[in-house]
């Protein structure tokens, strides 16, 4: 029997899938690299009509990302410009997983593959991703053995009619995925490491990490601040508005109702005449009806429901961030509750069964009724026609779900989104729009109001409704209405607001800024990057530094900021992915072009940096005296502003610190043996991780297996007091790499730290020393011996001892005071080349070598935070 491999994007996708494809029939097994699961059944395959054996399975996302070779990679020695020729490669985006093997061992022996990755172009490249990653493992690969389905929701429906009509990935959507990822690559890593390492050299007080540069990120934050300098640069101009009140009655209600009615002439800028006018009305008592006409109007309802559109609404309307409605939504399309959320159409396919989504939803207690009635009262109206972009169908439900079934942000997207559908479905809002015209000494005034005959799609898009308060009092040509209030109202014209989120999604969508999935991504990055800050009513207001940014770029090249640039780049993407380009050509063009002006950007900073000097302060004038400098023995200050940082005002030169939250401190006015800077030592408070660390060293690393923001206790010196083989005791039970290593300044709340993850372990409580005997470990499990000493009257230790030596994991006493009573052993690794090793885990009691079970890894948990 043949063997069939499908792969989905996310596992919980492939578990609905197979759900269906097996009609519950199948079993599962838990994947290699923990992540996935595999499913398998028995079942027809339609493109031969053959029984196969299916196994379906899943990535998580990408399975390969794109980065230049390990050379480029150190800021201090690559020179930015070589990055737009340098040497790239495909790794694997999620080391961890090993998703590429993981993909070969299953596809070992298998016959055909079919890729249920998302139908947009990221779900095309992701195709050919798994294609190279199981190349090797299976019997052939050709158009007979690869197949691609298409499908817009996870229901029986949609699946089963995608699995009957399979096609085959498109390789030139994924080439375009490909051109845009070493583009943004290229362009990006090459400003921003430029721009981070000049400026953060120079200015101590610009409160962020990564002074970054985005081909769509820049032109997206142009906008806001495009938006700022029009506020900050109107002029506001004095007018005058006749403001006159009259009083209708209506007879038969024996009512009263005031009408502000609105002047023709609107405003006027003369103050003198605008006196005049007022003089003139007021010789008059009353308002003569010129004429009142009626006219029917109707509100049009919505069009079908795109990305955009959605993250629009969930931005104005539901309080919202794109990027965390799209997450919502994503969730939402994976559990099949919608449709997939990534398209560009607003129409619906000719044969899309909307009646079907009707059914579904006309007994949910919420919008039941309005269901029921478009199916059952007539009123089913068909849908406004949209745009057909050709990629996916319009975001519609998939399935009803309860207010209890979904959380707060999640039901009220949920709520949105079948809100809107309903009303694509319904009758269009009808009204009666009447306009009075009055005279009042010469001078024309009007009164407009509304009446709703027909509420249509309104009642169940509430928030769109005409309010009963526009409706018009009963009036009639000719009659004279008493004038209750003349006045003159001075008003000054005002500026645009800030631009919300949902005005900068409809300017990046207007000038091709971005694709529906990366919009919020771009958006996302501007505020997490301290360029703009959301204020309320989710206005984008620019910071200082995206003020700066923008100014200089305009100073130096428009083109860097304006969307003009992008915008063509976007649609050469475009042709690449509709085959009417060359992927190398587009390429090659735009890296040059891109590369010209970076050089062009280099040479003429100086404008940029007029603009800096204006607004932030200098390193030297930055910070506060702090430690002393191993090479001119000077005080360093601390730069508390993002990035954290050393600098030596003597030396000129700047030393990485922890960009954790937590605080740092001076340890013990002790020095590194290596260079004699001062140590100093970071704590993330009792429950987070802490160490010793030599700023030169974190920034500089010593040795080569050793990275930037090493702490000491990831050292190998072998006369550093705070290094691995004097304070290491045994291996991470948690992380493969990792040393177990004391604390030397956790008292009197001992413990130890791994030295690669932010695993845990407390132990010996209220001690007053404890000691790693680094020349001694256990003989049963070869961990250091640790020595603790007590105080008298605070001793813990039986017998009331005072002090004790052995293993912590071995010995009964020294065991009964940590945390978890029931330790496992663990085996120290082989020296490795660097003298004395230490246990890195694993191993339990009488395991003859084998990794401890699970349930004895899980008697640490007490010691994990």
């Amino acid at each position: 029997m043949k063997t069939v491999l499908m792969v989905a994007e996310k596992p919980s996708l492939a578990n609905s899938i197979a759900t269906i494809l097996s009609k519950n029939q199948c079993s599962s097994r838990k994947g290699s690299n923990g992540a996935c699961n595999i499913a398998e059944w028995t079942e027809n395959f339609p493109p031969t009509q053959e029984k196969v054996r299916y196994k379906m399975t899943s990535v998580c996302g990408h399975v390969m990302s794109l980065d230049f070779l390990p050379k480029y990679n150190n800021w201090e020695k690559t020179n930015p410009v070589e990055l737009f020729q340098g040497e790239t490669e495909k790794k694997e985006a999620t080391p961890k997983l090993r998703m590429p093997y993981f993909l070969s061992q299953e596809a070992k022996g298998c016959d055909y593959i079919v890729l249920w990755l998302d139908c947009d172009k990221e779900g095309e490249n992701i195709c050919f991703e798994v294609l190279d990653a199981v190349s090797k493992s299976m019997k052939k690969l050709d158009k007979n053995t690869v197949f691609r389905a298409k499908f817009s929701s996870i229901t029986a429906k949609d699946i089963v009619a995608a699995m009957n009509t399979l096609g085959e990935p498109d390789e030139n959507q994924s080439r375009s995925v490909d051109a845009r990822q070493e583009l943004d690559l290229r362009i990006g890593c090459a400003f921003t490491r430029f721009q981070t390492r000049y400026f953060q050299g120079k200015y101590g007080d610009m409160d962020s990490s990564l002074i970054s540069y985005g081909p769509c990120q820049t032109p997206t934050l142009g906008f806001c601040v495009e938006r700022h300098d029009q506020i900050l640069t109107h002029k506001p101009e004095t007018y005058y508005v006749l403001q006159v009140q009259v009083l209708a009655t209506n007879a038969a209600l024996n009512s009263t109702q005031k009408m502000n009615i609105d002047w023709e002439r609107e405003r006027c800028f003369d103050k003198d005449v605008a006196v005049m006018f007022l003089n003139l009305i007021k010789t008059e008592n009353t308002a003569r009806i010129v004429s009142v006409t009626k006219k029917e109007k109707q509100k049009e309802k919505p069009i079908a429901l795109n990305t955009v559109e959605l993250m629009r609404a969930a931005s104005s309307g539901l309080g919202m961030g794109p990027s965390h409605a799209m997450s919502i939504a994503e969730r939402l399309y994976t559990q099949g509750y919608i449709s997939y959320p990534r398209t560009e159409s607003t129409t619906y396919a000719e044969n899309f069964d909307l009646k079907d989504v009707l059914r579904q939803q006309q007994n949910h207690p919420d919008w039941g009724a309005e269901c029921k009635e478009l199916l059952q009262g007539g009123k089913f109206a068909k849908p406004r026609k949209g745009h057909d972009a050709g990629d996916h169908p319009p975001i519609t439900p998939c399935r009803a779900a309860g207010r209890g079934e979904l959380d707060g942000d999640a039901f009220k997207l949920y709520d949105y989104i079948v809100r809107h559908f309903i009303g694509t479905v319904s009758p269009n809002c009808k009204y009666d729009q009447t306009t009075v015209k009055f005279d009042i000494a010469g001078e024309e005034f009007t009164y407009s109001g509304k009446k709703v005959t027909d509420p249509g799609f309104t009642e169940v898009m509430k928030w769109q409704a005409i309010p009963p308060e526009e409706a018009i009092p009963q009036v009639k040509e000719g009659e004279r209405l008493e004038i209750t209030e003349a006045k003159l109202s001075e008003r000054q014209t005002s500026p645009p607001g800030y631009l919300t989120e949902s005005d900068l999604i409809t300017l990046m969508e207007k000038h091709g800024i971005g694709t529906d999935a990366s919009i919020p991504v771009h958006i996302n990055n501007i505020c997490t990057r301290n360029y703009v800050s959301i204020e309320s009513g989710r206005r984008l207001v620019p910071t200082h530094l995206g003020i700066v940014l923008v100014h200089g770029y305009l100073k130096i090249d428009p083109d860097l900021v304006k969307p003009t640039m992008r915008s063509a780049v976007e649609k050469q993407l475009d042709l690449i992915a509709a085959g009417k380009a060359d992927f190398k050509s587009v390429l090659r063009h735009t890296i040059e072009v891109f590369k010209r002006k970076f050089i062009y950007f280099t040479t003429n900073l100086e404008g940029m940096d007029q603009l800096f000097e204006v607004h932030f302060s200098s390193l030297a004038d930055s910070g506060r005296p702090f430690s002393r400098c191993g090479k001119c023995r000077r005080y360093m200050k601390l730069v508390e502003a993002k990035p954290k940082r050393l600098y030596c005002p003597t030396c000129d030169e700047t030393y990485n610190v922890p960009q954790q939250n937590g605080s740092i401190k001076l340890h013990q006015e002790l020095k590194c043996p290596l260079d004699d800077f001062e140590l100093l030592y970071f704590t993330a408070g009792a429950k987070g991780t802490s160490f010793v660390f030599c700023p030169y060293c974190y920034s500089n690393p010593p040795f080569p297996e050793m990275g930037k923001g090493v702490p000491c206790s990831g050292c190998a010196h072998p006369t550093c007091s705070f290094g691995v083989n004097r304070l290491g005791v045994s291996g991470c039970v948690e992380c493969e790499a990792g040393v177990l290593v004391l604390d030397p300044a956790s008292i009197p709340k001992w413990k130890l730290v791994c030295n690669k993850c932010d695993v845990i372990v407390r132990l010996f409580d209220d001690a007053a020393k404890i000691t790693v005997n680094s020349t001694e470990a256990c003989n049963a499990c070869e961990s250091q011996l640790i020595k603790v000493e007590y105080k008298e009257g605070k001793t813990k230790l039986p017998g009331e001892k005072l002090a004790a030596e052995g293993c912590i994991y071995c010995n009964p006493e020294l065991n009964a005071l940590v945390e978890k009573s029931h330790a496992v052993m663990l085996k120290r690794p082989r020296a490795g080349g660097r003298g004395r090793g230490r246990g890195r885990g694993g191993r339990g009691r009488g395991g003859g070598g084998r990794k401890a079970p699970k349930d004895k890894m899980a008697q640490l948990a007490a010691y994990f935070v």
